[in-house]
């Protein structure tokens, strides 16, 4: 198990098989940097850990039932994300916001001192990302209902830490019932799920076997999807506590997709979680459910409510509630809300581009998983 005094050093060099570098890195790779530029290609140790990953991997001969009365595990065949020929009706991703509205934005930018105060907020932001953590840290996101922008959220947290981080970064989807986290991320295939790996991993595997039953993603992210697309996958608490509990030693943060309220799973996942994100849709049906939510968690233990960051969606370009007045009243019940604005590339519902996401998206975003990450390290 990695050294508690120098965790990332000792899963760095496990990554690499070379010495770990010194102090807090960015994706730069320069210690205690920060980056605030747009997202960049993986650095090369990330090509050398794709490919150890899937030369150790065990192959699917050699794996065995693990324990008594587990389930035979053979190797899964790989299952397409997307239909080829549904694939093929999709159209071409669209930029965030309007060519008027980026050209109107930077030239306020150019005359305005706004730009010197942004990029000192993203300075202090990109800091707050790349603090070192002694344990991993399990950040749950979840909603009341379906279609509140609960796996978008997870993506967007989950590509931040990716992108700022240096040390592996997990996204877990524990909402099996057809989940969309796959197609959010842009994996092609997927192979292994959490049932699987949860009849699999061993306390003395190493995180490069641990990695080759994951889903590469860019940045030093790895994906473990609830199930294949198939209906009637299930996950009971017991298997997402036992990979869970395996997981979190290998990686800095693992970002939890869940199934929605009051489902099981998504009940364990909040309460095993160091910080949780309640996923709302900025309408006022959204608003109220989610206030009655708050209202119940005040009824708990302090620290519950003071870990719960609400994020206020924005579906369609013109909300039918003024959402800045609904966000105050949600404040009101001491949870932190942060606002996702309208973004024509999100409401498309593809696979997640950064570099097309509208700029204050992006800032969202960033402010949001940094605020989330602080409120992780608060717990143990």
């Amino acid at each position: 198990m990695p050294n508690a005094d120098n965790w990332q050093s000792d899963v760095l060099r496990d990554l690499s098989g070379t010495a770990a570098p010194q102090g807090t890195t960015g994706t730069t790779g320069r210690p205690g940097t920060a980056d605030t530029g747009e997202r960049t290609a993986p650095a090369p140790v990330r090509a050398q850990i794709q490919a150890q990953a899937q030369a150790l991997a065990p192959a699917p001969a050699q794996v065995q039932v693990q324990a008594q009365g587990a389930r035979p595990l053979g190797a899964p065949d790989s299952r397409a994300v997307v239909d080829r020929e549904l694939a093929g009706t999709a159209r071409r991703p669209r930029q965030g916001e309007s060519l008027a509205v980026r050209a109107s934005r930077a030239l306020r930018r150019i005359v305005s001192s706004s730009a010197a105060r942004e990029v000192a907020e993203i300075t202090r932001t990109a800091e707050v990302l790349q603090r070192p953590v002694t344990t991993g840290r399990q950040i749950a996101v979840t909603s009341i209902r379906g279609g509140a922008g609960k796996t978008t959220v997870a993506a967007l947290l989950g590509t931040a830490y990716a992108h700022y981080r240096q040390d592996p970064v997990l996204l877990v989807e524990a909402d099996p019932a057809l989940g969309s986290l796959p197609l959010r991320l842009g994996a092609e295939t997927l192979r292994w799920t959490t049932a699987d790996l949860a009849d699999i991993v061993e306390p003395q595997m190493s995180l490069l076997d641990v990695t080759g039953y994951l889903v590469q993603l860019p940045e030093n992210a790895w994906l473990l999807p609830g199930s294949q697309g198939r209906i009637g996958a299930m996950l009971d608490t017991a298997t997402y506590e036992r990979v869970m509990v395996a997981l979190r030693r290998y990686f800095s943060v693992t970002v939890v997709d869940c199934e929605t309220l009051p489902a099981e799973v998504a009940r364990v996942a909040l309460t095993a979680s160091q910080a949780r994100v309640l996923a709302a849709p900025a309408t006022l049906d959204g608003v109220t459910s989610t206030y009655a939510v708050l209202q119940w968690l005040q009824g708990l233990p302090r620290h519950v409510i003071a870990g719960t960051v609400v994020v206020l969606s924005s579906t369609v370009a013109r909300p039918g509630i003024d959402v800045e007045a609904a966000a105050d009243r949600l404040r009101s019940t001491g949870a932190n809300v942060h606002v996702l604005p309208y973004d024509r590339h999100l409401a498309a519902g593809g696979a997640l581009r950064t570099e097309l996401l509208a700029r204050p998206t992006r800032l969202a975003a960033t402010r949001l998983a940094a605020e989330v990450f602080e409120l992780s390290q608060k717990r143990r």
